[in-house]
């Protein structure tokens, strides 16, 4: 059955009565205050939707999206949203979230042109160019999944020695920045054991977790 938006209004409007029904009062309360504890960075794809995977309200989650999920100093966008998150929300954990089967991811990997898109995704070809050794000693099949994780990897660097995360951490407060994966094909989360709360921690955290996908890939 094909879609149109006034089923999407209707969809909206069945949601709400249900909501209200279920959990009454549950609007009036959330247009008071917004105070998630949690960000998720998350790539753009419709099948990767982070309130329904985290079983979180919406509410309880401050979300950023991009293609791929990449993290990159001259988008402000993103430093935006996540100072925001960091310093007016007081969020406590950043949670920076690939998933396998990645189209962006992809095309970085093949070297697949796109379009305008192709200048984003040079920056996953500069991950897949980095970890070239470890990819090329991976079997075909998997290395697609593996430069998702390779990337999560990355963009959590990239955020942590982000101006907005080193003035956090400067000032003591605490909040973490977190590397997972999400497998389309089985709806489960993957931690990939990156998880950096101090700058001073970054390096070593780095070399464990890249350590840990050539592992799990061999």
């Amino acid at each position: 059955m094909s879609l149109t938006i006034q089923d999407l209004f209707a969809h909206n409007r069945a949601w709400a009565a249900e909501m209200e029904r279920a959990r009454p009062g549950f609007f009036s309360g959330l247009e008071k205050q917004q105070a998630p504890k949690f960000m998720w960075i998350g790539c753009s794809d419709s099948r990767v939707p982070a309130n329904q995977i985290t079983g979180l309200d919406p509410g309880e989650v401050f979300v950023h999206r991009n293609v791929a999920n990449v993290i990159v100093h001259s988008d402000l966008n993103a430093l935006s949203a996540v100072q925001f998150a960091v310093d007016m929300l007081k969020v406590e954990d950043i949670m920076v979230v690939g998933h396998y089967r990645c189209g962006g991811v992809l095309a970085a990997l093949q070297g697949a042109r796109i379009g305008v898109a192709d200048n984003w995704i040079r920056h996953i070809q500069d991950v897949r160019d980095r970890h070239r050794g470890i990819l090329e000693n991976i079997a075909p099949e998997r290395r697609g999944d593996a430069l998702v994780d390779l990337n999560v990897v990355e963009q959590v660097v990239n955020l942590s020695v982000s101006t907005v995360m080193v003035d956090a951490w400067a000032k003591g407060q605490k909040v973490r920045v977190h590397g997972w994966a999400f497998g389309v094909h089985d709806g489960l989360l993957h931690d990939l054991g990156v998880t950096v709360n101090d700058t001073e921690v970054i390096e070593p955290v780095y070399r464990k977790a890249v350590e840990g996908i050539v592992v799990k890939y061999s």
